[in-house]
């Protein structure tokens, strides 16, 4: 259960220090108390909703008292009848410790955080790439039906086939080179364990739900005996450290060229537990494709697939 009086003070302070100090009245931690009350006992009811109550009304207190601050502030008059120059004035600069990063750079840097302490490598992906890396060595051969769902854009350029270079539509492009730069020391007895986060493109329709660029992080793990249970285990652990919460996840099964099986892995939803408009009201997220690489890519890469096997998994970020 929450606790009630440092749920008080936090609101509080957060009031105290926000330029919309309402929007604390919407703040999840609210919501979650108010989900509470169903689940407290008749005996004990009456003085929980009485502590709600007390702490609503001290976070109210304080949001009109950071209101009545805010208006105080003088602001300087503007003559907007002046040139535009004439009410500039010079501005104090921003401390560098009020700078942030980019929130894709940031959510970048917390994925291969997590991952390099999982003994993962981190690589980088290319821009433009050739149609061989990109289906060729994944398993799809001129012809088959499964490119048309990665439509993208291509260049006048040209590859060694005569092909046109394209914009990558997954960083699965990497997978090959991956596997040949590391053949060596899988042979030495190392997996092989990397994690490719980069941008991509395809030519899709604009909605909220999709863009022609977007990131994506590619992950593969190579070495003997590596089965799917490994490949679930290895996502719910990322997962649970990424949300910083315990998760259940499932796996369905999917097609991708370049695995088999293959799946489509779901969690439960870790912003709510009766369903909201994240999960669809389902109360599961499908959040990425994954499987065990299919033997014909790491027979592409040179790699034993009687010997060695393994698995990738791919997501937006």
């Amino acid at each position: 259960m929450t606790d009630i009086d440092a749920l008080t003070f936090e609101l509080i302070e957060r009031a105290k220090n926000s330029a919309q100090p309402h929007e604390v009245l919407r703040s999840p931690e609210l919501k979650q108390l108010y989900g509470e009350i169903k689940y407290i006992s008749d005996d004990e009811r009456s003085t929980f909703g009485q502590r709600v109550n007390a702490l609503k009304q001290a976070v109210e207190a304080a949001i009109a008292a950071r209101r009545e601050e805010l208006a105080a502030v003088d602001l300087i008059p503007i003559d907007v009848t002046a040139p535009s120059d004439i009410n500039a004035a010079i501005p104090d600069l921003l401390p560098s410790q009020n700078g942030s990063i980019h929130p894709i750079t940031r959510e970048i840097e917390i994925i291969s955080d997590i991952f390099n302490r999982m003994g993962y490598v981190v690589k980088d992906s290319r821009e433009i790439d050739d149609q061989y890396h990109m289906f060729e060595a994944l398993n799809f051969p001129k012809g088959h039906p499964a490119r048309d769902d990665y439509d993208t854009f291509m260049t006048v350029e040209t590859d060694t086939d005569g092909d046109p270079l394209i914009a990558p539509a997954h960083t699965s492009t990497m997978q090959n080179r991956i596997l040949k730069e590391y053949k060596n020391s899988l042979e030495q007895g190392n997996a092989i364990a990397a994690i490719i986060p980069d941008r991509v493109f395809r030519n899709e329709d604009l909605d909220a739900r999709h863009e022609h660029t977007f990131y994506q992080v590619e992950g593969i793990y190579v070495a003997k005996g590596v089965h799917a249970g490994m490949l679930v285990a290895t996502l719910q652990k990322f997962l649970e450290e990424y949300y910083g919460r315990e998760l259940e996840v499932r796996v369905n099964p999917f097609y991708f060229p370049f695995t088999e099986p293959s799946f489509e892995f779901a969690l439960s939803c870790p912003f709510c537990e009766e369903g909201c408009s994240v999960c669809s009201y389902s109360k599961w997220i499908e959040l990425l494709g994954c499987g065990m690489i299919h033997p014909h890519v790491l027979q592409a890469a040179g790699i034993d697939s009687n010997v060695y096997t393994g698995f990738a998994f791919g997501c937006g970020i």
